[in-house]
């Protein structure tokens, strides 16, 4: 019984992750939770044998994968920001040609 109430779950946030309106990275963060809920879920039903393990892994797996989709998004060009320092100190502001042509 839980592993179709897990399907269905699984089946809901995929049809959510296809909204046209995120942007990448909301859409990435869905995909990763998305991923990380279905194999958390697994792992825990397989450690634990049981429904608590099994909602356990899941949400375990969804936040780490929504974590780590959302943190994996690449930047565009020229909205990555960089350090750079001179005789006041260091300061940020978006990064030159130099760190997109691998010149650091």
């Amino acid at each position: 019984m839980i592993v179709k109430k897990v399907i269905l779950a699984v089946l809901m946030t995929a049809a959510l992750a296809g909204c046209e309106t995120q942007t990448e990275q909301q859409q990435r963060a869905t995909t990763g939770a998305l991923i990380g809920g279905a194999g958390g879920a697994l792992v825990g039903q397989a450690l634990g044998h049981n429904t608590a393990s099994t909602v356990v892994g899941a949400a375990g797996g969804a936040l780490l994968g929504a974590v780590v989709g959302q943190a994996t998004t690449p930047q565009p060009r020229g909205q990555q920001l960089c350090r750079y320092r001179d005789y006041r100190g260091i300061y940020v502001a978006p990064c030159d040609d130099r760190y997109y042509n691998g010149q650091y």
